[in-house]
C-alpha cells in the first residue's frame, strides 16, 4: 500500500475531488514528516502548520460542497504546495535568507502568493534560500543548510534548494521556486527532480518587488512533468503592473494539456562544451548528455551537435546585472554588518555600476536572445537545445563557498554552472530532466531549452522522455 507521500500531486488532487482522500489527513501527513525530516534536510525557513490545517480544513469544506454541486475544483486544490522564503505571503515571516530580515513580516502576498491561495492550496511553510538567492547553494545564517536525500553530505543546490529538498525528501508534492540564473534547473538537477524556468513574462513577479531585469521568474519544481505543468498553470498570467507579459496559450488549452501531447518530431541541437571559457563539463555530465541525445534519436528526433564560441561578455554582463540586482536588495542600515561575505562583495560591486553600463549589459542580453531567435531557433531551425543542466554532479555542502574570498567563491559558482545563466539572460524557457544516475547513485539533470514562449513544447518532449524513461519509481533511502 503506497504512503500518501508516494502519491504524485495530481493524483493527491484527483483523490480529494471524489472524497477517497481528505486535504486535512494529507496535510497532517505531510506536518509529520517536517518534524521528523526537516532538520536532517534543511527544507524549511519558517513552518506555518496553524495555516496549513485552516487552509486544509476550508478545502476540505470547499471540496465536499463541490461534490455535491457537481462543480470543478482547481487542479491542485487541498495539496500543499510550500513557497520559497523569497516570495512574500501576507502575515508570514520573509527573510528571503537574510539575518538582516530574520523579522521582516509583509502585510501583502505576492501575486504567485495569491494565486496559490486562490488555488485552494495549503502552505506548509517558506523554504530554504541562500541569502536574497545569490548563490547556487543553499546556506544561510537562519538555518541548517539544505541538502539532497540522495546524499546528505551534498548540496541540495540553490537558490531553491529548501524547495528542491522538500519535494526530493517527500516533505511536499510539488513546490514554487524561482530561477534568476538556475535557481530552479540547479537544484532540480542535483536533486532528482523535474524543474521549469519559465518565459520571461509568464509569471507576474509583481506587486512589491518586481524583477525589472527580466532575469528572474518563478515556477514549479516536482517529481513528474504533469505535476510541473500543473502547478505552472497556476502560477501562470500578466497581472497589472507587469513589466513583461509572455504570449498567451491558445484559448481552452493548458501546459497540463500539453503534457500529455505527443510532440512531433523535433530538431534538437546538442550542446555539450561550456559556452564560457575555461570550464571543464565533468565526464558524467557529458555522458548524461549524450546518453538523451541518443535517446531522442531513439524517439524519432533530429538530433545534431551545436558549438557555440566560448565567450566572456555574457558572464561579464551577467555579472554587473545580478551585482546591482544584490545592491537593491531591501537592507536595512543596521542590517549591513549581518549580511554574508558574497553578499556584501556583490553590493559594492553593484553600487559601482553606471547606469550607462547596467543598460549596456542589458543590451548585450537583448543582442544575444535576438541573435538565437534569428541564428538558432527561427521557424524551421531548431526547436530545442539539449545540454547539461550543471558542469559536475552533487557537490559537497559548504564546497562552493568561501567566505573568506567571495570573488573566488562567486567564480567557482560561474563554473558550476556554465549553462543555466543563457536562458535567464534571454528570457527563453528551460527545463531540467531528471533522466541520468551517475554510478554513485547521485542524480544528473540534463537540460532543454526552448524557444520564447514556447513552454508547451518543452513540456510535450519532457513528458516523452519521461515515459520512455520513468524516473518516479527512484527514491533516496529516506523516502
Amino acid at each position: 500500500m503506497p504512503e500518501l507521500h508516494d502519491l504524485t500531486a495530481l493524483e493527491q488532487a484527483g483523490a480529494i475531488r471524489s472524497g477517497e482522500l481528505s486535504p486535512v489527513e494529507l496535510t497532517e501527513h505531510y506536518l509529520a514528516r517536517i518534524d521528523r525530516l526537516d532538520d536532517v534536510l534543511g527544507a524549511f525557513l519558517t513552518r506555518t502548520p496553524e495555516i496549513a490545517r485552516k487552509q486544509a480544513a476550508e478545502a476540505e469544506s470547499e471540496a465536499a460542497a463541490a461534490r455535491r454541486e457537481d462543480r470543478e475544483l482547481p487542479p491542485l486544490h487541498g495539496v500543499p504546495v510550500p513557497v520559497k522564503d523569497l516570495n512574500q505571503v501576507a502575515g508570514v515571516r520573509c527573510t528571503m535568507g537574510s539575518r538582516a530580515l530574520a523579522d521582516h513580516v509583509p502585510t501583502v502576498d505576492d501575486h504567485v502568493a495569491g494565486k496559490l491561495r486562490a488555488a485552494g492550496t495549503v502552505l506548509l511553510g517558506k523554504t530554504n534560500t541562500p541569502e536574497f538567492g545569490l548563490p547556487c547553494y543553499t546556506e544561510n545564517g537562519l538555518a541548517p543548510p539544505a541538502r539532497t536525500p540522495w546524499d546528505l553530505q551534498r548540496s541540495a543546490g540553490g537558490s531553491s534548494g529548501g524547495a528542491a529538498a522538500a519535494v526530493a525528501g517527500g516533505l511536499a508534492p510539488v513546490a514554487h521556486a524561482s530561477d534568476g540564473g538556475g535557481s530552479i534547473r540547479i537544484p532540480a538537477s542535483v536533486c532528482g527532480l523535474f524543474g521549469i524556468k519559465p518565459s520571461r513574462g509568464r509569471v507576474s513577479s509583481g506587486p512589491v518587488l518586481h524583477d525589472i531585469t527580466g532575469l528572474s521568474t518563478s515556477g514549479p519544481l516536482a517529481r513528474t512533468v504533469a505535476d510541473a505543468a500543473a502547478l505552472l498553470d497556476v502560477l501562470a498570467g500578466p497581472m497589472p503592473g507587469d513589466p513583461y507579459t509572455a504570449p498567451a496559450l491558445p484559448p481552452g488549452d493548458t501546459f497540463a494539456g500539453y503534457a500529455r501531447r505527443a510532440p512531433g518530431r523535433l530538431r534538437v541541437a546538442v550542446l555539450t562544451d561550456a559556452p564560457i571559457p575555461g570550464v571543464e563539463i565533468h565526464p558524467d555530465c557529458r555522458a548524461a548528455t549524450a546518453d538523451t541525445a541518443a535517446l531522442l534519436g531513439e524517439l524519432g528526433h533530429q538530433v545534431e551537435e551545436l558549438a557555440l564560441p566560448a565567450d566572456d561578455g555574457i558572464r561579464y554582463a551577467f555579472t554587473r546585472v545580478w551585482s546591482v540586482m544584490a545592491a537593491n536588495r531591501p537592507v536595512p542600515p543596521e542590517g549591513e554588518e549581518l549580511l554574508m561575505p558574497l553578499t556584501r562583495y556583490l553590493r559594492a560591486r553593484g553600487a559601482e555600476v553606471s547606469g550607462t553600463d547596467f543598460a549596456a549589459a542589458q543590451y548585450a542580453f537583448r543582442m544575444l536572445a535576438q541573435t538565437l531567435a534569428d541564428g538558432l531557433m527561427p521557424p524551421g531551425g531548431y526547436d530545442v537545445i539539449l545540454s547539461p543542466t550543471v558542469a559536475r554532479p552533487p557537490v559537497p555542502v559548504g564546497a562552493l563557498r568561501d567566505d573568506a574570498d567571495p570573488q573566488a567563491e562567486f567564480a567557482a559558482i560561474g563554473a558550476f554552472t556554465p549553462f543555466t545563466a543563457l536562458y535567464n539572460a534571454t528570457g527563453q524557457p528551460a527545463v531540467s530532466i531528471p533522466l541520468q544516475w551517475n554510478a554513485d547513485g547521485l542524480p544528473l539533470g540534463v537540460m532543454l531549452g526552448g524557444r520564447y514562449g514556447d513552454e508547451a513544447t518543452l513540456l510535450s518532449l519532457s513528458a516523452q522522455l519521461e515515459a520512455a524513461r520513468p524516473w518516479i519509481g527512484r527514491k533516496p533511502e529516506l523516502w
